[in-house]
């Protein structure tokens, strides 16, 4: 654990990070679903927020015993009773980062423990909604970034744990709009585009060298404890498992040049991504075993995960950085079965990838991939 993380968070921005890197060999080999949403046959290319899996997951964990608890603890660290107190610290902690709304609700049919509610304050648990109130509550959380629930509610669900992280930030020093113009990029097969690119300069300081060879250039949003956004660039072939956990890679190599010049392209990034299915391949298979699963610390019902699904968005402007992810997380019942200045260019103008953080630099919120031709929803 960092000094940081020691003094501003709970200590759970490990077990984030962690699922994070077991999770993206799912996510960029183009499997589950994860080009779906806006972006329909380009394989690789993702966003995704770990945090906001592991906390929906974390939830169900607090309910988990036997070998499901134990399944869903080598996934994410904590499972069964701690796993409530973590999610719950946890919440409160990214709630810290300016301009990061942090939701979670839970709609029940199934009878739930009053220890499992209890323990669970963040869930808001309520009846179900009718399929509209719930879009228009994800509409309001993510000020409109994702329209609607990325599931349609089923009356016959046991239980529906939602939660959803949304940051809509201003950069602390923003990318002036003259100096947007079209430059080369050069996607995963090789083939050169031109693409709207965004041009400033950062401290030195703020660019470094990770393992792997990966380069690394962190932009501050506006606020006292604003987000940290990072962008990284790999070697030329490097993937997404290679590239994006330098992110938070504790080793650094300063950048010995005097300025740092930034070409990024505008990008709007969108994907749904249907973890249940991937889940097997993570560990987790008692957990969404109809006839396995034990989730007597939750209700006395028999109880399964039949459905994980996560839809998330990013969007890098000349002004800031938008983003959300909205992750659900079902339950089922079972059926009864001075010198020259040195300048350093980072031209961002082939496959490279994004990882925003919390205001601490521990907690990767979003993670995305952009090797295909970068649009932007943005004029």
């Amino acid at each position: 654990m960092t000094g940081v993380e020691a003094e501003g968070f709970t200590g759970h921005a490990h077990a984030i990070r962690e699922l994070a890197v077991r999770w993206l060999p799912q996510l960029g080999d183009g499997h589950g679903d994860g080009h779906g949403v806006g972006r329909e046959g380009v394989a690789g290319d993702f966003v995704s927020s770990p945090a906001g899996l592991w906390l929906a997951l974390g939830a169900v964990a607090a309910g988990a015993r036997a070998e499901t608890a134990d399944e869903l603890r080598a996934l994410l660290g904590v499972a069964g009773d701690e796993a409530a107190d973590a999610v719950t610290a946890t919440t409160r902690d990214l709630r810290a980062t300016d301009a990061l709304a942090v939701a979670t609700r839970a709609w029940a049919t199934a009878p739930l423990y009053r220890a499992y509610r209890d323990a669970l304050p963040v869930l808001a648990l309520g009846g179900v909604p009718d399929q509209a109130q719930a879009d228009t509550w994800v509409r309001e959380v993510t000020g409109g970034l994702i329209a609607n629930l990325p599931v349609t509610l089923d009356p016959g669900t046991a239980l529906t744990i939602v939660n959803i992280l949304a940051l809509k930030a201003r950069w602390e020093h923003p990318f002036r709009e003259w100096g947007t113009r079209p430059e080369p990029f050069t996607d995963a097969q090789g083939v050169e585009h031109e693409v709207v690119t965004m041009h400033g300069a950062v401290d030195p300081a703020d660019a470094w060298r990770a393992p792997g060879g990966v380069r690394v250039v962190e932009l501050r949003t506006a606020g006292a404890a604003g987000a940290r956004v990072r962008f990284l660039l790999g070697p030329r072939g490097a993937g997404p498992g290679e590239v994006l956990p330098a992110a938070w890679a504790e080793e650094r190599t300063a950048i010995r040049a005097d300025e740092v010049r930034l070409a990024l392209p505008r990008l709007t990034l969108r994907t749904r991504v249907n973890v249940t299915r991937q889940l097997p391949a993570l560990g987790v298979e008692f957990a969404t075993h109809e006839g396995l699963a034990d989730f007597s610390g939750m209700s006395p019902e028999p109880l399964y995960v039949g459905q994980v699904v996560q839809e998330a968005v990013l969007a890098v402007a000349e002004e800031g950085v938008e983003a959300a992810a909205v992750t659900v997380a079902a339950m089922d019942w079972m059926s009864g079965d001075e010198e020259p200045v040195r300048v350093e260019t980072i031209a961002f103008d082939r496959p490279f990838a994004i990882v925003v953080l919390d205001s601490f630099g521990e907690v990767p919120l979003f993670t995305a991939w952009q090797s295909a031709v970068p649009v932007s929803d943005a004029p």
